[in-house]
C-alpha cells in the first residue's frame, strides 16, 4: 500500500474536482479570509521556494510555513530535486505560527497522519498491508506500514524461528530486517501510537483468498505445479498455491511402493494431475504418476495384446484382481478371467504377493488401462507343454473307431 504526498503542479482533471491549480485555490482562500491552524492539522501547501535550508509552503495562513528537510525524509533525494514551484505537499503543522510568524512543516508526519486513517481501514474491512522490517529484538519485529511504526510480535510471524539461547549473541530475527512483508492489523490506537499486526494471520488470509481463486479456476484432467508440504504413510500432500491436494499412495507411481520416500521429498516441486475435485468440501485429489504422460506409454510399448507376461498379485477387489507386470505398471484381470469355472471372488484362485503367467488382452494407451487375463494364459501354458507325436513312433492315444459304440467296454468274444 502505498501513499502519495506530492500532487505535480497543473491543471485537474475533471474527475478529481477543484480549482485549475493549487496555487490559484489557496489565493482563493486568502481572498474569503485566511485560515488558522494548530498543531497537529494536516493540511495541503503549494511550494514557493526551494533552498538549502528547506522548501517554503504556502498553507493558507497569514504567513507560509518552512518544511526543514529532516522532516522530509519520506521524500527521496530525486522527489526533492524535481520539486517545482507550485507542486502541492500534504504536510502536518509541526508548530503554528509564533509571535515571529514562523511556521514549521512535515511530509514525515503527515504521511502518518495518513497512514494511521488507510490503516484504520485496514482494520475495519479485513485487507492486508505491507510492511517494511527496519528492526527487531527479541520480542519480535519492529516495521513501518504507510509511514506508520508497528510491531509484530513473535507469536505472530508465520514461521517462527529458533530463538538464541543463553550466552548466545546473535538474534536470528535479524535476518529479517530489510524484507517486505504482507501484514493484517490486529490493534490499532491512534492516542497510545499503538500498532500491532500479524504476518500469520496475513498468510491464512491470502491462502484463503487463493483457495477460493483456485477452487473457481482448476477443473479435473488439468496438469498443476505444486510443492510437498507433507508425507503420510497413505500418500503426500501437495500445496497448488494457496490449496493443498492429496496424492494417494496408489497414484504416487506404477510400481508397487513400501513409502512415498520413494519418489518425493518434502518440499520438492511436482507437476500433479487433478483426477478428482470437490468444490462443495474443498477436497482434491491429485496424481502424479498420471502427470507423467509419457511413461506409462514409454512401458507398455514394448508388450503387444495377445502375449503372455509375468505378473504379480497386487490387490483383490470384487470384480477382479490388480497385477503388476514388468515395468511397475497395474493391469486388472476381471473376475471373468481368473478362472474358468464360476467364482464368487478372486481370493478363491489367488492371493496377494502370488507371482502367475498372465495373458495382455487389452492395451487402452489414453486411459492408462491394461486388461490382463490368467485363464487364458493358463490355456496357452497347457497347449504349449502338451506331448506332441514324433515322426515314426505310435500315438500315446488311441482314437476311437467309429463303429466302435462302446469304447470303454471289454469285446464280447464267443465259441463256436
Amino acid at each position: 500500500m502505498t501513499t502519495s504526498i506530492l500532487r505535480p503542479a497543473g491543471p485537474q482533471s475533471e474527475g478529481e474536482g477543484g480549482d485549475a491549480n493549487p496555487m490559484e485555490a489557496l489565493l482563493a482562500g486568502k481572498s474569503k479570509g485566511v485560515v488558522t491552524l494548530r498543531r497537529g492539522d494536516v493540511v495541503e501547501g503549494v511550494v514557493m521556494r526551494i533552498d538549502r535550508d528547506g522548501v517554503l509552503l504556502d498553507v493558507g495562513a497569514k504567513s507560509e510555513g518552512m518544511l526543514p528537510l529532516h522532516e522530509a525524509r519520506s521524500l527521496s533525494a530525486e522527489k526533492i530535486t524535481e520539486l517545482k514551484v507550485g507542486d502541492a505537499l500534504l504536510v502536518y503543522v509541526v508548530r503554528s505560527e509564533d509571535s515571529e510568524g514562523s511556521m514549521v512543516l512535515s511530509v514525515d508526519r503527515a504521511l502518518g497522519e495518513r497512514g494511521w486513517l488507510e490503516l484504520q481501514k485496514s482494520l475495519e474491512n479485513g485487507a492486508l498491508v505491507t510492511g517494511k522490517v527496519t528492526g527487531c529484538n527479541r520480542g519480535g519485529l519492529l516495521v513501518e506500514v504507510v509511514g506508520v511504526n508497528g510491531f509484530i510480535p513473535l507469536s505472530q510471524l508465520a514461521t517462527r524461528p529458533v530463538m538464541p539461547t543463553e550466552g548466545q549473541v546473535e538474534n536470528p530475527l535479524s535476518a529479517f530486517v530489510g524484507r517486505e512483508l504482507q501484514l493484517k492489523v490486529l490493534e490499532l490506537n491512534r492516542r497510545r501510537n499503538r500498532l500491532i499486526l500479524s504476518e500469520r494471520a496475513a498468510v491464512q488470509e491470502w491462502r484463503s483468498q487463493q483457495r477460493e481463486k483456485l477452487l473457481g479456476e482448476i477443473q479435473e484432467g488439468q496438469v498443476q505445479k505444486g510443492r510437498v508440504t507433507g508425507i503420510r504413510d497413505f500418500g503426500v500432500f501437495v500445496d497448488l498455491g494457496g490449496i493443498e491436494g492429496l496424492i494417494r499412495l496408489s497414484e504416487l507411481a506404477w510400481g508397487r511402493l513400501a513409502s512415498p520416500e520413494e519418489v518425493v521429498k518434502l518440499g520438492q516441486e511436482v507437476e500433479v494431475l487433478v483426477l478428482k475435485l470437490d468444490r462443495e468440501a474443498k477436497k482434491i485429489a491429485l496424481s502424479l504418476r498420471r502427470a507423467q504422460s509419457d511413461s506409462w506409454g514409454k512401458i507398455v510399448g514394448k508388450f503387444q495384446e495377445g502375449q503372455v507376461v509375468t505378473g504379480t498379485i497386487t490387490k483383490l477387489a470384487p470384480f477382479g484382481a490388480f497385477a503388476q507386470i514388468e515395468g511397475g505398471v497395474e493391469g486388472l484381470i476381471h473376475i471373468s478371467e481368473l478362472s474358468d469355472r464360476r467364482i464368487g471372488h478372486p481370493k478363491e484362485v489367488v492371493k496377494e504377493g502370488e507371482v502367475f503367467p498372465l495373458k495382455i488382452l487389452r492395451i487402452e494407451l489414453e486411459r492408462q488401462r491394461l486388461g490382463l487375463s490368467l485363464k487364458q494364459a493358463h490355456h496357452e501354458e497347457a497347449q504349449e507343454i502338451a506331448p506332441q507325436s514324433q515322426p515314426g513312433e505310435a500315438s500315446t492315444t488311441r482314437e476311437r473307431p467309429a463303429e466302435d459304440p462302446e469304447p470303454h467296454s471289454a469285446p464280447i468274444t464267443g465259441t463256436a
